[in-house]
């Protein structure tokens, strides 16, 4: 006999925690990096694998498992990557040398489910605005945890030392596996009887130039921030003569923002279109890029006034992406699992490239401008994807427009 407990949808807090710990999974044991490298003798760029291959693994993994639960439903996906959290914490934790921590490491990474199937079991309650304002309050969760997750990890070091950090991963993956068993119902009730069946749907998801467009409206979003996290170091230290406690601060202003638009996008997404939200994120980011490029071209290079241009690229990032992959799932949302997966790998990749760009070309003599060039870039490209998607939404409101589940 089938229990309540899988057939009732979860309540929004499960979605909350799930999205928050696979975001703690990444960065909380980043104090540690060094003492890892110390205790396993081994070079700084070595342990740091343990966050190179974990978002590698993270790609590929959101690829495959949005399939999979578009197949096989949300639950059994989510609760088997949580176990498998679980035991990869448990072998960080006992791990006797460097290889065997890099591979329980890499296995942790099943957690990373959260993220993107919590965004589908959303899509699958919801109608395209709804989830768009659920999303809005989930994404608050993504902008505070990684300013929280290396304090807390710092705070575990100094006092218990670097394994406390996985003590603390075992016991979220333990204690989330047992929350979403009781709480976790199957919402995905309109799955292929087979791959086979699941595979031949695929061509509908790829062929959409709505999904595309809210895709790579999302990557660029995303790829503005991480081009702020990585030039905010050289930035603030070398060109305004920051302390690195400063520069973690100046880091954490975009953060701020996101979780205020995020919030906005919870309250007014349910009350407008969501392309008016996907663009007016994009023009409060862009608009705020531009007057603090403005105001540095008239030689006014101060912290404040480039950490204040920042917020607004983290408050228009806010309200467009909990839209943008509301609409990214809607455009089919028999494959709601694999659209968010897909969009969240194309997320990490563009962000990597600008990640890698940013560290390239990166100096002190053109550190200000050239950051503000590339997410002015990041800006522009993803404006002109969420104009684009507008466009189809208008010429082409027949052919794949969001539709409720």
């Amino acid at each position: 006999m089938t229990s309540s407990a899988t057939l009732s949808p979860p309540h929004l807090n499960t979605l909350v925690l799930l999205t928050a710990m696979s975001v703690l999974s990444l960065n909380m044991f980043l104090p540690s990096m060094a003492a890892i490298a110390a205790e396993f003798s081994v070079p700084y760029a070595v342990a740091n694998l343990s966050l190179g291959g974990f978002l590698a693994i993270t790609v590929v993994l959101q690829v495959v498992i949005g399939p999979l639960s578009d197949r096989y439903g949300r639950r059994p996906v989510m609760l088997s990557g949580l176990a498998i959290f679980a035991l990869g914490s448990a072998g960080c934790l006992w791990a006797d040398s460097i290889t065997g921590f890099l591979f329980w490491r890499m296995l942790q990474a099943a957690g990373v489910v959260g993220i993107a199937l919590s965004r589908a079991v959303v899509r699958d309650m919801h109608g395209p605005q709804e989830a768009a304002s659920k999303l809005g309050y989930i994404s608050m969760v993504m902008a505070i945890a990684p300013m929280l997750g290396p304090t807390l990890g710092g705070l575990l070091h100094e006092s218990f030392g670097w394994r406390a950090s996985f003590v603390l991963y075992l016991l979220m993956g333990v204690g989330l596996l047992a929350l979403c068993w009781r709480d976790l119902g199957e919402t995905n009730t309109d799955r292929a009887a087979t791959m086979r069946e699941q595979f031949a749907t695929y061509p509908a998801l790829l062929k959409s130039r709505r999904f595309w467009g809210y895709s790579l409206c999302i990557g660029f979003s995303v790829g503005a921030f991480y081009v702020h996290i990585t030039g905010s170091v050289l930035v603030g230290a070398e060109v305004f003569g920051l302390s690195p406690a400063a520069v973690g601060m100046s880091v954490g202003t975009i953060a701020i923002g996101f979780s205020f638009g995020s919030f906005l996008s919870g309250k007014l997404a349910p009350r407008l279109p969501l392309w008016v939200l996907v663009l007016s994120g994009r023009i409060v980011g862009l608009v705020g890029l531009c007057i603090g490029l403005t105001i540095v071209l008239f030689g006014f290079i101060h912290p404040v006034t480039f950490t204040g241009a920042v917020i607004f690229v983290g408050i228009g990032n806010g309200l467009t992406l909990p839209s943008a992959n509301s609409g990214a799932m809607s455009v089919r949302p028999k494959l709601a699992g694999s659209a968010s997966g897909l969009s969240g790998a194309m997320s990490v990749g563009i962000g990597a490239v600008m990640t890698s760009v940013t560290g390239a070309i990166l100096t002190p003599a053109n550190g200000v401008y050239l950051m503000y060039g590339l997410m002015i870039g990041c800006g522009v490209i993803s404006l002109i994807t969420a104009v684009y998607v507008r466009w189809l939404d208008i010429t082409e409101p027949l052919d794949d427009t969001p539709k409720a589940a």
